[in-house]
């Protein structure tokens, strides 16, 4: 995207391989500081609560908030992929797991995440910026270059 090196926050928590497990903090936090480190650099993800340092020295900070039944259907997709084997996860893909998506993390991710989203970017309030649809980035980076 835009030539800009673009880091997704799972490539921060999780060590690919054969095996797959979560990077200890440390690793994780000296990755994060290595990106933004650098002079251009996107990174994407919902892990919010350890992305302060990006959140400080990003330029501008989009919220992606799409409604609720658009991630909804965005589980089921990537639910029915994973489990085809289309598609990698980083955890067993269980109807358990779907079941907990759809109405405990989706369900309440307006009324607590988005929360501490907001509260975590207050500082940055004035380079945040909330989009619905992934267009409207690519329109406002047009837009303000």
């Amino acid at each position: 995207m835009l030539g800009i090196p673009h880091y997704e926050t799972d490539n921060f928590v999780w060590e690919r391989g054969e095996v797959q497990r979560k990077f200890p903090p440390e690793t994780r936090d000296r990755l994060l500081r290595e990106a933004v480190g650098t002079e251009s650099w996107i990174i994407e993800g919902v892990h919010h609560k350890w992305g302060q340092e990006s959140f400080e020295r990003a330029d501008v900070i989009f919220i992606i908030s799409p409604n609720r039944l658009v991630r909804d259907v965005r589980i089921l997709r990537r639910f029915v992929r994973t489990r085809l084997g289309l598609e990698r996860a980083n955890y067993k893909q269980s109807f358990r797991n779907l079941r907990m998506m759809l109405l405990e993390w989706n369900k309440g991710f307006d009324r607590v995440s988005m929360n501490e989203i907001m509260g975590l970017t207050q500082p940055y309030a004035s380079k945040r910026v909330i989009v619905k649809k992934n267009v409207e980035i690519v329109r406002y980076i047009q837009n303000n270059g």
